[in-house]
């Protein structure tokens, strides 16, 4: 596997913001995608966030395999940390939310009732890596355009509030990846689920990726999308049939790979799959 790493300058400047800006925050929401719920999770977040309340919004959930998104509310549940399940498009999930921020902040409001003190809107810090779908959320939730979206990473580049309502003050920050992946699978995940830049990218690595992952955990999508007789065959043969029943072919009847590779993940990113989700907590 050919290494994969993307760290922008803008995003170690705004590591640095958000430590600063922690101590005005009460709960942190940190935005994953549901296909990919650990991959998607900055490991520098848990730095960052210290012992800050959390709430995991498991965004594009539509997108991921529900049998396999149950089983992650579990894993993050013993863990003691809480889930909603969340489509940031449609807005399944987001009128959860509110409440659960007032639950993790109960004890603070609280005391603050107790001091005579009128509670004042939850001040909300939103984390997510690129193209976990941050600003299409945010936009949902203030229920008007505030935040650029693009189905590309890295569209936000500055820090912004953003009032929900009454009951919540977003700060809206820039995604952020870490600077290295210790485990290359981590950044083939995210190739797939379009964290990453395309232009960065060996398609023909992140598609061959994606085949041996659904060869082995969802043959039977594979074989009805490509009309494959079975997927026993080796990974790249599998590849390779894929390539021919969607006639990339160069002169010479040689296999186009690239262009089976731009298939394949085009295909995957438009659901022409169904639901997928690349992870699950055995694979941990």
């Amino acid at each position: 596997m050919k290494q994969i790493q993307w760290f922008p300058g803008h995003m170690a400047k705004a590591r640095r913001e958000i430590t600063e800006k922690l101590k005005m925050i009460d709960v942190v929401f940190e935005l994953v995608d549901a296909r990919v719920p650990l991959s998607s999770r900055n490991p520098m977040i848990d730095e960052i966030v210290e012992h800050k309340p959390r709430l995991i919004l498991l965004n594009k959930s539509d997108m991921a395999d529900p049998a396999v998104t149950k089983q992650w509310e579990v894993y993050f549940s013993e863990k003691g940390l809480r889930t909603v399940t969340v489509n940031s498009k449609t807005g399944q999930g987001l009128n959860r939310i509110s409440d659960i921020a007032k639950d993790l902040m109960k004890d603070k409001i609280d005391k603050m009732i107790e001091k005579g003190i009128k509670p004042r809107a939850v001040r909300g810090l939103i984390l997510g890596i690129p193209n976990v779908g941050k600003s299409t959320l945010i936009n949902r939730l203030a229920n008007k355009k505030i935040a650029k979206t693009g189905d590309r990473p890295g569209i936000t580049q500055r820090q912004q509030w953003i009032k929900v309502g009454k009951e919540i003050e977003l700060l809206d920050t820039p995604g952020i990846l870490w600077p290295k992946f210790e485990d290359q699978t981590t950044g083939y995940r995210l190739a797939v689920t379009g964290a990453i830049k395309d232009e960065i990218l060996d398609f023909g690595d992140i598609a061959f990726f994606a085949v041996q992952y659904l060869k082995e955990m969802y043959p039977d999508k594979l074989m009805e999308r490509y009309n494959l007789e079975d997927t026993s065959a080796p990974p790249l043969e599998v590849f390779e049939e894929i390539g021919r029943k969607r006639g990339c072919l160069i002169k010479g009847g040689e296999i186009d790979y690239e262009k089976a590779a731009e298939i394949i993940l085009r295909d995957l990113r438009s659901e022409k799959l169904g639901p997928l989700s690349f992870e699950r907590p055995s694979d941990f």
